[in-house]
């Protein structure tokens, strides 16, 4: 095992910088996920840290060895790829070993770590087959398997799944965290880095979560961390399914000013505010933090239901208040089925689940010593 650091680390395609300085360590035996959107550069990073892209500036360090100029099979590291990359022409077994009999080892290691290997992610039984007759699931466990068997310092998976249909992904989720947990519990090599653009995979994955965007670190904190105090709007829209509700509105005193309509703040929220926060914000509230009320609550917003999706245990509202389109998830046991397209209704957001963000900086103002 061995920890992982990245110090200043730059790519730059001879005048697009797809990486600006970013700055990161994953702990020895962490599993850490680099999570994104399509193009913010994680897969990059990834390809950085394997030795397949030459870097532009900084270090990268592993364990502690500075390895920016060591060729990828001198870094001891191993990758999993999107589309396996299993030799088509060798069979199971030959695809397992092929990383060792490459380095010329005694042929009784070879069997004995091919059938370990091989026990572990339960593939014995295709051990005499081509990849051709495997599944996707059988070909994802094949690859892993080939990066297992080398006994890396540090694993890195490159979007492994998305290939896989929806059961299969969970399915192979379970699989790659016992795993891990298995390897970390027996002594084993067990640092990870994991690049996916799923967020519900880096949270029920990751140690810690790497939130990028453009090149650049948004957060890096545990999962709850990352639900609960996103450090600004972007990660606090992208971490959750449905993600944030983000409403702009104006900041007067102790209210926010949503058009024609008023919101209260908490005076825990507002002991957190500086004088300098300004007037133009956000506010964030998650789908599940509203409560539909009546229509003499107080401190509630109005708006107009322009769809209602059932999702069996769960109501999704699709409602525009003043002009802005936001989803509210509540009961399915408690919601009015007679609240159809185009009613009015009224939600009360939690106030201590509530966020407050600067408009033009994305920052949330509203939480004190953000990780």
């Amino acid at each position: 095992m061995a920890r992982l650091q990245l110090r200043n680390l730059e790519k730059d395609y001879g005048g697009f910088k797809a990486v600006h300085g970013i700055n990161l360590e994953v702990a020895d035996g962490e599993f850490m996920v680099l999570v994104g959107p399509s193009g913010c550069a994680k897969s990059t990073t990834l390809r950085m840290i394997a030795g397949l892209e030459r870097i532009t500036g900084g270090e990268i360090r592993i364990g502690d060895d500075l390895v920016n100029d060591k060729a990828p099979g001198e870094r001891g590291i191993a990758m999993v790829f999107q589309n396996y990359a299993l030799y088509p022409h060798m069979k199971v077994r030959k695809n397992l070993s092929f990383g060792l009999r490459l380095k010329r080892r005694p042929a009784e290691e070879i069997e004995q770590a091919t059938r370990d290997v091989s026990n572990i992610l339960e593939i014995g039984d295709y051990l005499e087959r081509l990849p051709k007759q495997l599944s996707g699931g059988q070909a994802q466990r094949v690859a892993v398997g080939r990066a297992l068997i080398k006994k890396p310092q540090v694993f890195l998976f490159d979007e492994p799944l998305s290939n896989l249909d929806a059961k299969l992904r969970a399915s192979m989720r379970v699989r790659i965290t016992d795993l891990h947990k298995q390897l970390k519990a027996d002594g084993l090599q067990s640092t990870v880095v994991y690049v996916t653009h799923d967020q519900t995979e880096a949270m029920t994955m990751g140690d810690r979560i790497c939130v990028m965007k453009e090149g650049r670190i948004m957060q890096v904190a545990d999962p709850v961390t990352l639900y609960n105090r996103p450090a600004n709007a972007f990660v606090a829209g992208f971490i959750g399914s449905p993600e944030m509700n983000l409403i702009d509105a104006e900041l007067s005193g102790n209210r926010l000013v949503i058009g024609t309509q008023t919101y209260d703040l908490s005076p825990d929220i507002m002991a957190r505010l500086s004088p300098k926060t300004p007037k133009g914000v956000t506010l964030g509230v998650r789908p599940q933090h509203f409560a539909v009320v009546g229509p003499d609550a107080e401190n509630a917003l109005e708006g107009r239901v322009s769809h209602v999706e059932f999702m069996g245990h769960e109501v999704y509202l699709y409602i525009r208040i003043e002009g802005q389109q936001i989803i509210a998830v509540v009961s399915a046991s408690n919601y009015d089925r007679s609240k159809i397209n185009g009613d009015l209704i009224r939600l009360a957001p939690q106030p201590q689940s509530a966020h407050l963000f600067d408009r033009q900086s994305g920052e949330n103002v509203s939480l004190a010593d953000i990780q």
